[in-house]
């Protein structure tokens, strides 16, 4: 069978190409034709930029985008019992392509029918700041800053809220993510470039500190600043991918003196099989991302700025890395694509 899929042959390079797959699923398996598949811009990007620290750098070219989409369920396997053909379902850990062939533990049924399949695209990517801010244990009334907001920075600004942070605090350089971030709860936003930002978060605190931090940038520098302003006994959660080390950090005056907990929130570093306290597993957190969408507590839609046709990939991709105002939330539609 053939279908249709996004890779980077080289760098800076995208392309759309047909490329194989079984005929039909194997036991465990399930065959799926996708609907819309997510752009993770800050892993995607490093791998088309050949940044230190990815996939690209380790393991060279072609290299394949790509993990969080939905679809539909076109055929299953003989031991699958939970999937039927014409299920909607979201697919984790799966590539940019047209249909697929997806062990079923991989994909997600979507059972209420109210649930937008852009929206259903989100599910995989949204378990990452789902595991960052959880593994903060944050308390009513904590207050919670999450510095970046882009997809996974605005999606843990609404989380942060969820979990009763008071106050929420967001912060970006570009302004219309800080309004964006304001208008889906954020109590203040701030920008890092002002001279006096860490005046401003201690002002919003009563001259604390924040109790807890989720660091989305993975920008070394950003780090730094992150423990000028974080309170004494803080906790800072690194969920964005500090690749490029290009930054002095004081780990004495900052970390060790002020007891400081620095937690790692990559997203393999989560249980695989049984959820506990700060700590769930990918599959738990995609039951409350769904439930969630189905009660309208977490707004997708609002951070979907483009649904673009996979034939435009490589256009797509220059413009995320290159342009100075980048959207925000990109979709693929492979609706019209075999």
């Amino acid at each position: 069978m053939k279908g249709k899929h996004i890779y980077f042959p080289a760098a800076e390079t995208a392309t759309l190409a047909d490329f194989d797959l079984p005929d039909a699923p194997g036991p465990e398996e399930v065959l799926v034709k996708t609907e819309y598949s997510l752009i993770s811009a800050g892993t995607e990007l490093a791998n088309f930029l050949n940044l230190p620290n990815t996939g690209t750098s380790s393991n060279g070219f072609p290299h394949r985008p790509g993990y969080s989409s939905s679809g539909r369920v076109l055929a299953v396997g003989s031991a699958v019992q939970d999937l039927q053909p014409g299920d909607r379902v979201a697919l984790s850990w799966r590539w940019h392509r047209s249909r697929d062939v997806a062990p079923v533990k991989k994909v997600t049924k979507i059972s209420d029918a109210a649930i937008d399949m852009q929206e259903a695209a989100f599910m995989h990517l949204s378990s990452f700041p789902f595991g960052g801010l959880r593994k903060l244990q944050v308390q009513m009334g904590e207050s919670v800053l999450i510095a970046g907001q882009g997809l996974l920075g605005i999606i843990a600004t609404q989380l942060a809220r969820l979990s009763g942070a008071v106050p929420v605090i967001a912060v970006d350089l570009k302004p219309e993510r800080r309004k964006l971030a304001l208008e889906l709860g954020a109590d203040y936003a701030f920008s890092p470039a002002e001279p006096d930002f860490c005046e401003q978060v201690l002002a919003a605190t009563g001259g604390k500190g924040v109790n807890a931090v989720v660091e989305v940038t993975g920008v070394a520098k950003a780090l730094r600043q992150a423990l000028e302003y974080v309170a004494r006994f803080g906790r800072i959660s690194l969920l964005g991918c500090t690749r490029i080390p290009d930054e002095p950090l004081n780990f004495y005056k900052y970390v060790h003196c002020r007891g400081i907990t620095l937690i790692g929130a990559h997203t393999m570093a989560r249980p695989s099989c049984e959820s506990h306290p700060g700590w769930w597993t990918e599959h738990d957190d995609y039951q409350t991302f769904l439930q969630y969408l189905s009660l309208g507590r977490l707004k997708i839609k609002p951070i979907i700025s483009a649904v673009r046709d996979p034939a435009d990939a490589n256009e797509v991709y220059h413009d995320l890395a290159h342009n100075p105002n980048p959207p925000l939330g990109v979709l693929f539609d492979w609706r019209n694509l075999e």
